[in-house]
């Protein structure tokens, strides 16, 4: 068995009407569909939820559930916040500069763009706190190759080790920087 693609991917928000808004408004994103019921299906625990799902490109699904009578919301305080983050592609470095200058137009807060030397991106949160990123990739075919070589060696490596692999180093050498335009 393969998979094809995300069915989708769900968070938790703190109001499923704001959170769709400004998907909608900031993303561009498509509001698919809402479910809402007051006892969870797969449990049958008597918990009344709201499941908003946004279309986040190439059938691929952003879901948010609003669940009001659970305990405040948090974050897993032992993971860095720049650690877990939902990342979207776009297709140009143009669309990566138009985003990143209409959410900071929007009072939003952008980190970036940061250069990854195979993709640049922005960073910023959506109203839940989730930390979101924009990336385009802009590695040469050359460059995914090599990645793609090591990577098997790099990942034992890192298992046995707990220390970076330096397989990849070329990537912060000044000839790969400028080999990228």
């Amino acid at each position: 068995m393969k998979t094809e693609r995300f069915h989708h991917v769900a968070y938790r928000c703190l109001d499923a009407k704001e959170t769709v808004e400004w998907y909608v408004k900031h993303l561009g994103m498509n509001f698919q569909l809402a479910i809402a019921e007051n006892q969870v299906p797969s449990t049958k625990a008597p918990d009344p939820y709201m499941h908003v799902f946004l279309d986040a490109g190439q059938g691929n699904v952003l879901a948010f559930f609003e669940l009001p009578n659970s305990p405040a919301m948090g974050r897993d305080t032992n993971t860095p916040e720049w650690v877990q983050h939902i990342a979207f592609k776009v297709d140009s470095l143009e669309a990566l500069n138009d985003a990143k200058a209409k959410l900071e137009a929007a009072g939003i807060s952008v980190i970036g763009i940061i250069d990854h030397t195979i993709f640049k991106s922005i960073y910023f949160f959506d109203p839940n706190g989730h930390r979101l990123e924009l990336a385009v990739d802009i590695g040469t075919p050359d460059m995914y190759k090599k990645l793609d070589e090591v990577k098997w060696e790099m990942l034992r490596e890192w298992s046995q080790t707990k220390k970076a692999p330096t397989h990849a180093d070329w990537m912060h050498k000044k000839e790969f920087q400028s080999e990228k335009g």
